[in-house]
């Protein structure tokens, strides 16, 4: 059978075959272009609230004493710098809320305390720092010197302040936060994917953290994020994720024909839903559907007659 490609993606939400590609073969393709329409999409919905959003050179964080001014994926700015930061509260459907301190009070390295070392010294354009948006890369996760060093730096940022947006669409990794279900190990009520608000205001004892967990084939969820003044940006990161998807043309790097590489490291709910959406791609193709009209209804089925089908479809 021809490999089956279309420009627009097939699933609800992420795309499992990609994700499976880029963490295997090159994450930093994704990484480096999703960013930047995430912050023009951003900055256009910031400007006209008086914020602003920037990418920075660096794709992961550095080190927070030795420059002065730091690095991250993106910056949120307030142009305002006399708008007083007030106790937020998200409202948001389908958060989990929790108490910053409650998630995070691991990363603390009790020997050597956090400071805030230089780490606001903006050109006044720039506005006032107000939020730190980080896309995880592998790099970031796991047990490596890498991770340990970004994990320190996230909080050494939450206890100067700044709110903390986490996109974490990495399956193949443990979370950033030890609390959480770990997807690799299988354990009970874990997901591969998850957007976590972490806002330290007024003080970090008194922040919250608002976690927004999926799986695949669900949306990716729309978030708020905390502004100053107890402003608020609502913000679709599906629709910003279809859009790099669409227009990176990433669609014509995999085939809906072959199960997604590594497919035994999901859960099998999730390979379930990977192979039932499989079957629907595979039969509209089968039938002449146009795959740009997609995302195409699936049924409910066991994976193994869902594997059935596929293998069937696919040798017709």
């Amino acid at each position: 059978m021809q490999p089956v490609r279309s420009v627009k993606n097939q699933y609800v939400g992420i795309n499992a075959h990609l994700h499976s590609f880029w963490q295997m073969r090159g994450w930093s393709r994704f990484h480096n272009y999703h960013i930047g329409q995430l912050m023009a999409l951003l900055k256009a919905q910031l400007l006209p609230m008086g914020y602003t959003a920037e990418i920075e050179e660096s794709l992961q964080i550095r080190r927070v004493g030795d420059t002065s001014r730091p690095r991250a994926d993106i910056f949120i700015s307030d142009l305002d710098s006399q708008r007083a930061v007030q106790t937020f509260n998200l409202s948001s459907a389908g958060a989990h809320m929790l108490a910053l301190e409650e998630l995070i009070q691991e990363e603390e390295d009790r020997e050597h305390p956090y400071a805030a070392v230089a780490l606001y010294e903006y050109a006044p354009e720039l506005g006032k720092p107000i939020g730190w948006l980080e896309l995880l890369s592998p790099s970031n996760k796991g047990s490596s010197a890498d991770a340990r060093s970004y994990r320190q730096k996230r909080a050494e940022l939450l206890h100067t302040g700044l709110v903390y947006i986490e996109v974490d669409y990495l399956h193949e990794t443990s979370p950033t936060f030890w609390r959480l279900p770990d997807y690799t190990l299988r354990e009970a009520q874990a997901h591969p994917y998850r957007i976590v608000i972490l806002d330290p205001r007024p003080a970090f004892k008194q922040g919250r953290a608002y976690l927004y967990d999926f799986d695949v084939e669900e949306a990716i969820p729309t978030v708020e994020i905390p502004l100053s003044a107890g402003d608020k940006v609502l913000f679709d990161f599906d629709s910003a994720y279809q859009k790099t998807f669409q227009e990176g043309l990433y669609g014509y790097s995999m085939d809906y024909a072959q199960l997604p590489l590594n497919f035994e490291r999901y859960h099998p709910d999730d390979q379930a839903r990977i192979a039932a959406r499989m079957v629907a791609v595979l039969q509209a193709e089968k039938n002449g559907a146009d795959l740009e009209s997609a995302p195409f209804a699936t049924e409910v089925m066991p994976l193994e007659t869902a594997l059935e089908r596929i293998k069937a479809l696919s040798s017709g």
